[in-house]
């Protein structure tokens, strides 16, 4: 492997890394606060005033997060119908035109998103039920754009750190991986 491919691998596994944190610790945030908010309306027969702003904070965070996940396992829904309709010969092409045209998107989305985080910021925007700035929890979006267009880049560069396609239905890959395992070669690492 090229040493660029090497560096390249390692910025996937640092970003995969920072993701699966994020994704972890906005999933038991947003787990503890419903349980808490439940547990106090039962105890006391009122909620937590904070607690369902909390948790589509915690949610967003999650779903940004995983949005990144699901492009390194390469488990992203995509329309299969039309896979036949050209040339197997195209499949090289095809697949560089679709990690580079991601990679514009999500560059795209990540400048646009950060257009509105700093309106929010300059204005000083903040949530009426916590009284805080809504920009750090927007800051999110940007973020997880702009490491998706990263993301797509290296895959339309280096095509050899793509992942395997996967189905998100399947339940078993052939050779026995499943889950978090169909992102990894046959000696477990992160490709």
């Amino acid at each position: 492997m090229p040493e660029s491919a090497g560096l390249a691998a390692q910025l996937l596994r640092a970003i995969r890394a920072v993701e699966k944190l994020l994704c972890i610790s906005a999933f038991g945030v947003l787990i503890t606060v419903v349980f808490a908010d439940v547990l106090s309306r039962e105890l006391t027969g009122a909620g937590l005033y904070w607690a369902s702003q909390t948790g589509v904070w915690a949610n967003v965070l999650l779903v940004m997060a995983g949005f990144g996940l699901a492009s390194a396992d390469g488990a992203h829904l995509r329309p299969r119908f039309a896979d036949s309709w050209l040339p197997a010969g195209w499949t090289d092409v095809l697949q560089l035109l679709q990690h580079f045209t991601m990679a514009v998107f999500c560059f795209a989305i990540a400048a646009l998103s950060l257009g509105v985080v700093l309106g929010s910021w300059q204005l000083g925007e903040v949530d009426i039920d916590l009284f805080l700035p809504i920009w750090p929890v927007q800051a999110a979006l940007p973020a997880a754009f702009f490491a998706g267009g990263l993301r797509y880049t290296i895959y339309a560069v280096c095509p050899e750190l793509r992942p395997m396609e996967t189905s998100a239905l399947a339940l078993e890959k052939s050779d026995g991986r499943t889950g978090a395992d169909k992102g990894r070669d046959a000696g477990g690492n992160d490709r």
